[in-house]
């Protein structure tokens, strides 16, 4: 990993993201931090001319985004159309919804329609893939719900947004998952797994339990391209400042 594949998860920040100049400020802050590449989500309005020229000003890429799954599934074209206007390759289908993953024949529909919007994305030199949460650990007929989905599709046209904290929710683990899809895996959601109160809690990145050398160098020899920073909760802290302490760490663990 090199610094500059680390990017920020903006979800991270969404209650500084309302209206445009929430998000100028934002970004100007983020790549104050030093990251240089940032995945789109969690943001209020905004066109995305405006939204590149800020990204552009700001010396940001726009490494990934995620889209309502809803979208990527029955209007794959505008988030084809989307994708490019952001200069951006990835997307990620961010969360099955209200899917009943205890269904097989409800997850190997999830998985047709997955391949085929992917086939869609790939055709236009754009890529799906797939973000995870603990939901996806149950077992159906003897497999994982992530292992139906990922089995069921073509690796070209669904890959792997592998995200850590949820994996180790989910009684998975990271690294194994991480060596699991090998060039599969272009983006990962580096995210902490602490203990707060007796509870899962999110912690910024090496301030938590996941070993994260080991997940990063996993990912590394897996192919992965962004090493994307996510907490969903800061409970009550600097979300900036989270995402400052997770990048100082990461620093020290690349490789320039």
């Amino acid at each position: 990993m090199k610094t500059s594949q680390i990017a920020a998860q903006m979800y991270t920040l969404r209650e500084h993201l309302k209206t445009p100049a929430d998000i100028a400020a934002s970004l100007k802050k983020v790549r104050q931090i030093g990251y240089r590449a940032v995945q789109v989500s969690g943001m209020g309005p905004i066109e995305e001319s405006e939204l590149n020229s800020i990204l552009q000003r700001e010396g940001l890429a726009c490494c990934a985004t995620h889209e309502p799954g809803a979208k990527i599934l029955g209007e794959t074209a505008a988030v084809i159309e989307r994708l490019r206007k952001l200069n951006c390759r990835y997307t990620a289908y961010p969360h099955p919804g209200n899917l009943d993953l205890g269904s097989l024949p409800s997850v190997l529909d999830l998985a047709a329609k997955l391949d085929k919007a992917g086939q869609l994305l790939r055709e236009a030199g754009l890529a799906l893939t797939y973000h995870n949460h603990a939901m996806e650990f149950q077992r159906l007929e003897g497999k994982l719900v992530l292992d139906w989905l990922y089995e069921k599709t073509d690796a070209r046209n669904l890959q792997g947004e592998i995200d850590t904290y949820w994996v180790q929710h989910g009684g998975g683990d990271p690294v194994s998952w991480c060596r699991k899809l090998n060039g599969r895996l272009p983006v990962l959601h580096l995210k902490d797994y602490t203990v707060i109160g007796g509870r899962p809690s999110f912690a910024p990145v090496g301030r938590g339990n996941l070993d994260m050398p080991a997940i990063v160098n996993a990912a590394d020899a897996s192919g992965c391209e962004w090493f994307i920073v996510e907490q969903d909760d800061c409970y009550g802290a600097d979300p900036f400042e989270a995402l400052a302490q997770s990048y100082r760490y990461l620093e020290t663990l690349a490789r320039q």
